[in-house]
Formats: C-alpha cells, structure tokens, sequence
C-alpha cells in the first residue's frame, strides 16, 4: 500500500464554499442597505424639488407685490385704504358701531 501524499480536497471545498456563501450573504446585504439608502435620498429630493417650486412660487408672487408698490400709485393708495384705513383728506368717513 501507497501511503497518498496529497490531503484530502473536501475540507477546503468546504470552507472555500463557506467563505463564499458568507462573501455573498455580505454583498447582498449591503446591497439592500445601499438600495434603501437610495430609496430615502430619492424621497428627501423630491421633497426638496417641491420645497423649492414652493419658495421660488413665493419668490415671484413677492416680487409681483414689490413691483406693484413700486410702479402703481393706485396699488399703493388700495393697499394704504385697506390695510392702513387710510383715507384722502376730503373723503367722508362713516364709523359704524359694532
């Protein structure tokens, strides 16, 4: 009888096997972690497109409302009368009891 020099192969396949399951079990767990993380960032920047449609919606309606101040003498003297009840010297001014 020959006494075999070479090991046997099946505890390497083993652990190889092992090793790999494992290495793959790792990568497809990050790529869920990965793939949530996306899901989040996709959801916060759409959030932020909307936030920002809102703030620049704001931006013109303001800037609307300072042009009017600026340029239109009848938008000064409605805004004065409404929100100031400012009224012309020879205006006749009714108080009404509440």
């Amino acid at each position: 009888m020959q006494a075999s020099s070479v090991a046997d192969p099946r505890p390497f396949r083993v652990v190889l096997a092992a090793a790999v399951g494992i290495l793959l079990l790792l990568l497809g767990v990050a790529g869920l972690r990965s793939w949530r993380d996306l899901e989040t960032s996709r959801h916060q920047e759409e959030s932020l497109v909307q936030q920002l449609e809102r703030t620049g919606a704001s931006i013109q309606a303001l800037q609307h409302r300072v042009d009017l101040l600026q340029n239109d003498s009848a938008a000064i003297e409605r805004l004065a009368r409404e929100e100031l009840w400012m009224a012309h010297p020879d205006d006749v001014v009714i108080v009404l009891p509440e």
